[in-house]
């Protein structure tokens, strides 16, 4: 059974950072994009930022330069360490990814979710 398993949430003041964790256990061939999405009260889940196996990177507008994500592929780990943060940032941030069980299957898309972990920036 594969889990991805997040820490790192908590309550910080506007200007404030912090790091996110997601790691993913259970037994799996390989993992292909992982990410970070955030969900609002009253807003729909949103892409974050993702990271590809080989290192590539995608920010939704708002947090560039400000989030940095990164993946730690012997760990099966990713991160995403917030800076600067905003009380817009306020959510329940969820981390992704996509996962192969075997080698020779071929998901499409994200297949497998955290738990969430919340966030909550003070003005």
């Amino acid at each position: 059974q594969v889990q991805l398993v997040e820490s790192g949430g908590g309550l910080v003041q506007a200007g404030g950072s912090l790091r996110l964790s997601c790691a993913a256990s259970g037994s799996f061939f390989s993992i292909n994009g992982m990410g970070w999405y955030r969900q609002a009260p009253g807003k729909q889940r949103e892409l974050v930022a993702a990271i590809t196996s080989g290192g590539s990177t995608n920010y939704t507008d708002s947090v560039k330069g400000r989030f940095t994500i990164s993946r730690d592929n012997a760990k099966n780990t990713v991160y995403l360490q917030m800076n600067s943060l905003k009380p817009e940032d306020t959510a329940v941030y969820y981390c992704a990814a996509e996962i192969r069980k075997v080698w020779y299957s071929n998901p499409k898309g994200v297949n497998y979710w955290g738990q969430g972990t919340q966030v909550t920036v003070s003005s």
